[in-house]
């Protein structure tokens, strides 16, 4: 699909979706078995060239609903449709256009950095030699250190590792971009250069980011519109001086959001 047809249509559109998890427990000799609705009736427009903010405490079904997003989870019921491609009919393409950063990277810890960019790239078709110049460049740009790109994943800080991470993600210059918490564990520093690394990315590639963080500032900095769910359901969804102004009385994002959960950011833990 041509940037001409993409810059038409909304980057992301969810339609009623739905998502319940089967849970089986055992109960002495009792087999109990419960289910845990993680998304619930969510509906979603997300403009091209926009950063929208999903802030819930964990459980609340964020995690799900990106995974769902990116192709990794199947709805049980409603759609997702990403340049209006469903995302389930279209896989595959849809995958192009996509990237997705998590909290938890995956890579091969026993490899270099090098080597996993490397890997990444070949999936996507990139040669190597574009891909290894191009990760050094954002690399440095998060002030990560060529040096640190021989060292094996495992000998790398959790912070360092999440910087490769974006750097695996933007490899592919994707025209949409999921982000699952990915400044979680940065320090101070770190947690500043991705951010300004996000919006320079969204200014230079009109990409459309998708961020889901537990960091009020974070939230209030990067994004155009902030959606809050909680127990699967959005409550509300607007700018972030809206919500404030709506909610927040005068005491800021946390207390709005607080206002409309009822419940801390780091509360439960969210169904796998």
């Amino acid at each position: 699909m041509s940037s001409n047809a993409l810059g038409l249509i909304p980057a992301l559109e969810c339609h009623d979706l739905w998502k319940t998890f089967r849970n089986v427990r055992r109960e002495g000799w009792n087999r109990v078995v419960s289910q845990t609705k993680a998304v619930q009736g969510i509906n979603l427009i997300l403009p091209r060239n926009q950063i929208l903010g999903v802030l819930g405490p964990n459980g609340s079904g964020k995690s799900t609903l990106i995974r769902m997003m990116a192709t990794l989870l199947i709805p049980d019921q409603g759609s997702i449709e990403i340049f209006g491609m469903d995302v389930m009919k279209n896989r595959m393409a849809v995958r192009r256009l996509i990237n997705r950063v998590s909290v938890e990277a995956s890579f091969f810890k026993k490899l270099t950095a090098r080597e996993n960019l490397a890997y990444a790239a070949g999936l996507y078709g990139i040669p190597n030699r574009a891909a290894q110049q191009e990760a050094t460049r954002i690399l440095e740009r998060l002030s990560l250190p060529r040096a640190k790109l021989v060292i094996p994943l495992e000998n790398l800080s959790r912070g360092q590792q999440q910087k490769i991470a974006i750097a695996r993600a933007l490899l592919t210059s994707p025209n949409l971009m999921l982000l699952d918490e990915p400044t979680t564990g940065l320090d101070p520093t770190s947690r500043r250069e991705v951010q300004d690394f996000i919006l320079q990315v969204r200014a230079d590639h009109d990409a459309t980011i998708l961020i889901s963080t537990h960091d009020m500032v974070e939230a209030e900095r990067l994004c155009d519109q902030i959606a809050i769910i909680h127990l699967g359901k959005f409550v509300a969804n607007a700018a972030p001086a809206d919500l404030i102004s709506q909610w927040g009385e005068g005491q800021g994002l946390e207390y709005a959001f607080f206002r409309l959960t009822g419940r801390d950011l780091l509360s439960d833990e969210e169904p796998s």
